[in-house]
């Protein structure tokens, strides 16, 4: 619960080493077999992805987002604070234009 008292949504996210994220699981975790198909699909076009959490509503400018590394979920090497800090910024740019 935010500060608010308003309850935080919390989502899965795929985020890339350049902050392109795709959202799994919204209201379920991702299985397995659904984290094991999008770990093949980004090793295929030579991808470095995590796997996070996130809280806070993305399309919200006043909620202030949280974003939690799970585990590396394909390619190897990168930098997970650059793309953390990448994804971050793609949403301020979202809200800016928004």
């Amino acid at each position: 619960m935010g500060s608010t008292g308003i309850v935080r949504e919390h989502r899965w996210a795929v985020i890339t080493a350049d902050g392109r994220h795709a959202w799994l699981g919204r209201h379920s975790d991702p299985t397995d077999a659904e984290l094991a198909e999008v770990a093949r699909q980004l090793e295929a076009a030579g991808d470095v992805a995590w796997l996070a959490v996130t809280e806070g509503g993305y399309y919200q400018p006043a909620d202030a987002m949280q974003v939690l590394l799970v585990r590396p979920l394909a390619g190897a090497g990168g930098d997970w604070e650059a793309a953390k800090a990448a994804f971050l910024g793609r949403r301020a740019e979202t809200l800016k234009a928004g």
